[in-house]
């Protein structure tokens, strides 16, 4: 791994390719190294996760818009759509636009935290519409998708957006990019035009995640998919990017980010290095932002302990400053505290998703955010007793550059009335790979089986994980197997709402 050192230089000076960090990208994107046997159990591990939340949101309000929109862009020999008939294909770029918002819009698939954020598992719907649509092997998906997290990690690991208010998407748009670009095997030139194309396409602000959190938190890495997908497309045509993208005089550091004074230090690996940042991620056991995951397992341990929820006074949560500034009190934002808000909103409060898992014991992707939930008398009491505090303890864990190390925790004071207190810490959520109880295959097929149970057939489950898990034997005639297809009963048809345009 080389750390590799990131400024602005004025447009005076000539800074080489070569010394541009999109072309140290392009390059670790072109370099044929060869791929880690975790590495792509792991990517395996990933698409069953991916597919899963999809298939679990198909009937949500944004998926279906997304889904009409696409199904005006059929192809032959296209891609596939989540849901639809295998039989039918789709303009690649659409289908990751679809497939997109269905993975994301739960908010229950993979993560990596550092310096910013991420949900690295955003890569893979764009990368296997690119791959049906482009006839690449199983092989050749497992390389672009392990390129593109090897991308966006280390991105989220060196240059922090959220600082700006710009949200993370900026890392994944280049992730995609680079990672088509491997998969496709094209040039590093080429890459690094893509690269840079995409991150210029992709910059947007973090008011998507705060105030009235709309549907469009589902719809922006999808959208980011389908940027990077039409970057990668024109460059393949001849086209150029704005250059240097990250150390220009008008770059995004120079003008969006810290500025002409920064310097920021990059990871990537060696030429030749096995790419393994993948195994540095982790997925979520619960339908809830990441930071929220070790505090719902928290919960449910005090919800053993505290014998009469009633009787609490008050909650203090000892955290991160991500955590405390971001789904905290320490946001300032009253949407958080406020039982009708979207669900994309409750998603984001931590005071709401501890106060429902302490009165619950448990955690559902839908249960646990009805109207109904949010609304529930004593519920809102114990919400309204909560109050995050940073900790520069924690605010150091999880910055922590070795990642048995790094933890997203908290320690919970719960202040009875009588005086009594109860007190617990957990470092990192029990399904984190460095947890009490780290997720293995068997606990992703479990995921996997319990969103999809009464949407499709045990014929149909069964095909789907018997072909993702032989991922790296399929042929580029296999790949479209890489597809789950609901009854018509149960995919909801909003083909008569002719609003839009398409």
């Amino acid at each position: 791994m080389i750390l590799h050192n990131v400024k602005v230089y004025p447009s005076k000076i000539h800074l080489p390719k070569k010394k541009q960090l999109a072309w140290k990208i392009a390059e670790i994107a072109n370099d044929n190294a060869r791929l880690n046997k975790d590495a792509i159990e792991m990517a395996i591990n990933r698409i069953i996760d991916n597919a899963s939340v999809a298939i679990a949101s198909l009937n949500r309000g944004p998926v279906v818009s997304s889904r009409e929109m696409a199904l005006k862009h059929s192809r032959k020999n296209g891609a596939t759509l989540f849901g639809v008939s295998s039989k039918l294909k789709f303009d690649c770029e659409w289908a990751a636009w679809s497939n997109g918002t269905a993975v994301r819009e739960l908010d229950f698939h993979d993560t990596f935290l550092a310096a910013d954020y991420s949900h690295p598992g955003d890569n893979i719907p764009p990368l296997i519409s690119v791959a049906q649509q482009n006839k690449k092997s199983g092989l050749d998906l497992l390389r672009g998708i392990i390129t593109a997290y090897e991308v966006q990690v280390n991105l989220v690991k060196g240059i922090c957006l959220h600082k700006h208010k710009v949200d993370h998407i900026a890392h994944l748009g280049p992730s995609v990019a680079a990672g088509i670009g491997s998969m496709l095997k094209l040039n590093t030139e080429t890459i690094y035009q893509a690269v840079q194309q995409a991150l210029h396409t992709t910059i947007s602000t973090r008011q998507s995640r705060k105030g009235e959190i709309s549907s469009w938190k589902a719809y922006a890495p999808a959208h980011a998919g389908k940027l990077a997908i039409e970057a990668v497309d024109r460059v393949m045509r001849g086209e150029g990017a704005p250059s240097p993208i990250y150390e220009g005089e008008d770059s995004v550091i120079a003008r969006i980010l810290d500025g002409k004074k920064a310097l920021y230090k990059v990871p990537l690996p060696k030429k030749g290095e096995a790419k393994k940042a993948i195994l540095e991620t982790y997925t979520k056991e619960y339908s809830a932002e990441y930071q929220s995951q070790a505090l719902i397992d928290l919960a449910k341990k005090l919800k053993k302990k505290v014998p009469n929820l009633n009787q609490i006074k008050k909650i203090d949560i000892f955290t991160s400053h991500h955590t405390h500034y971001v789904i905290g009190t320490g946001a300032n934002d009253p949407q958080k505290m406020d039982p009708n808000a979207s669900r994309e909103t409750l998603d984001h409060s931590i005071m709401y998703i501890f106060s429902v898992a302490l009165e619950d014991g448990n955690w559902h992707h839908v249960k646990s955010y009805t109207k109904a939930r949010a609304n529930k008398k004593s519920t809102i009491k114990i919400w309204k007793s909560i109050r995050t505090h940073e900790d520069k303890k924690w605010t150091k864990k999880y910055h922590n550059p070795d990642p048995k190390k790094k933890s997203f925790g908290a320690k919970v004071i719960i202040s009875m009335k009588n005086g009594k207190k109860y007190i617990e810490e957990l470092d990192r959520a029990d399904a984190h790979p460095y947890g009490s109880r780290p997720f293995k295959r068997e606990n992703y097929i479990d995921k996997f089986n319990t969103l999809v149970e009464g949407n499709i057939s045990e014929e149909e489950r069964d095909r789907f994980l018997d072909a993702v898990q032989r991922l790296p034997e399929l042929s580029a005639d296999e790949l479209g197997h890489l597809h789950i297809t609901l009854d018509n009963a149960v995919l909801k048809n909003a083909s008569q709402d002719q609003k839009g345009i398409f």
